[in-house]
């Protein structure tokens, strides 16, 4: 075995020449911490909410930490929810500690300081280092961005000292699970329930992820023809993504391009099957902002711009069910109250083609539910930094619960009917419909985000000629 294959070439670290040559003549790096206008104003808002839920209690919430995606690559960084809205930015290792006070919370974050030249980490550390990923803000940098003080990373067991007053942690972090013990299932809950109202800069923010959005259900409609010439779900679903990143952070959660006998599929995220020009295409994808809000939009149309008589059939039903549902979000009624209606609408249609073995009303009873073989999901969510937001919401706050003004959320009903499903007819196996949009709860009804987008047939079919 000769020297080559002996020595790892890749650890210059390891020879003195280069440790110390590397050490001097470097610049200070010259960095920013960027944030959207409004962000540190909205999460001081937030903290005062929290803070009057907990008075007394010592909080500490962590951003988290990339996942490794297979060996020393990792995923995406995507700071944890709670924490990006209680700061309003995002920083790998970060972690937030409120601590209780005579005016409510003193807050403190705690930051990861980058290596500078003269530390072994700034030519060793291949996943942190700026001299390998690049140079980022520290915590001088983001306690003038933020209002903030800001304190080193290692500074943190220092300030969770002591378990009077207990912590009530957030986990996500080996570091704050090891200070703090575990994640409390109350604090989460409560900020889920705090996150259901949005404020006006919140719900801004998904304004902006919307509008992003319909650029990018318009790019996938121009890229029609050359998914039929070959490209299939996957360049269209790579049209899409290409959007989402340059007009915000990314997708908000992977995108579903679900062309022909794959749209009945509910979460087709292969997208890796051809696209005819007789298909109806299911498109399922929302812009998640810069500051994390995303969108959540869902049409189907048919690549040609035409439907067929089956297909028209099985989307005005969608639609009629779209419609009904749109007319119960307004402050005050229950939130089931859209499901509920949509659900109706879609099983008298279904028992009117035949397709329901029972009665109307024995199909919606609790004991029956047999219109859900043909739509088994939910007709709506809440929305915000999550997709499926507030999911720790208690039952009361959420599917039990009552709408109320400043609240976000999806409308979505669908029909889906699977290809090798024998109790349809075969003109409709394989058709899957969805109509998704976003609103907001106002005082007198609700806001539809996505309205920039048709929803008719004849609209819908019109926008996708018209995208040519």
């Amino acid at each position: 075995m000769n020297n080559r294959t002996r020595r790892d070439l890749a650890k210059p670290a390891e020879a003195d020449g280069f440790r110390t040559w590397v050490r001097d003549g470097w610049a200070d790096p010259d960095v920013r911490a960027d944030l959207v206008p409004g962000a540190a104003e909205a999460a001081a808002a937030h903290r005062d909410r929290l803070s009057a839920a907990f008075p007394g209690r010592r909080l500490a919430l962590a951003a988290g930490r990339p996942s490794v995606r297979s060996h020393d690559t990792f995923h995406d960084f995507r700071a944890d929810t709670d924490f990006v809205w209680l700061t309003g930015f995002r920083a790998e290792g970060a972690v937030l500690v409120m601590q209780p006070s005579a005016a409510g919370h003193d807050t403190v974050l705690y930051l990861p300081t980058p290596a500078d030249a003269h530390e072994v980490d700034f030519f060793a550390d291949a996943d942190r280092s700026p001299f390998w990923v690049g140079a980022v803000p520290g915590p001088a940098e983001w306690e003038r961005a933020l209002g903030l003080p800001c304190r080193p990373l290692e500074e943190l067991p220092r300030g969770l000292r002591g378990r009077h007053p207990a912590t009530l942690s957030g986990g996500r972090d080996p570091l704050l699970d090891a200070l703090a013990g575990g994640p409390s299932a109350d604090l989460r809950r409560v900020l889920a329930e705090l996150r259901r109202i949005k404020d006006d800069w919140e719900v801004g923010q998904l304004r902006a992820a919307v509008a992003a959005t319909v650029d990018g259900f318009a790019d996938v409609a121009r890229e029609l023809g050359t998914a039929v010439r070959g490209g299939g779900e996957r360049w269209l679903q790579g049209t899409f993504d290409r959007r989402a990143r340059t007009a915000g952070n990314g997708p908000g959660y992977a995108s579903i391009v679900a062309a022909g006998a794959n749209s009945p599929v509910l979460h087709w995220t292969r997208c890796d099957g051809a696209v005819r020009e007789d298909d109806l295409l299911l498109l399922d994808a929302g812009v998640e902002a810069t500051t994390l809000y995303t969108a959540d939009v869902t049409r189907t149309f048919p690549v040609s711009g035409e439907f067929s008589e089956a297909q028209r059939g099985v989307y005005d039903l969608v639609h009629d069910a779209h419609v009904a549902a749109l007319a119960q979000v307004r402050p005050g009624n229950d939130f089931r109250a859209f499901h509920d209606t949509a659900m109706r609408v879609l099983a008298e249609g279904l028992h009117d083609w035949g397709l329901l073995p029972v009665s109307v009303d024995k199909a919606l009873d609790r004991d029956g539910q047999h219109h859900r073989r043909y739509i088994v999901c939910g007709t709506g969510h809440f929305l915000g930094l999550d997709v499926h937001d507030c999911a720790r919401s208690r039952p009361e706050a959420y599917q039990e619960g009552v709408l109320e003004q400043g609240m976000a959320l999806t409308v979505e009903p669908g029909l889906y009917f699977h290809p090798g499903d024998l109790t349809l007819p075969p003109e409709l196996r394989g058709i899957g419909v969805r109509i998704e949009d976003d609103l907001v709860v106002t005082a007198t009804g609700a806001e539809v985000l996505s309205a920039g987008l048709p929803t008719t047939a004849d609209g819908i079919g019109a926008w996708v000629s018209g995208q040519g």
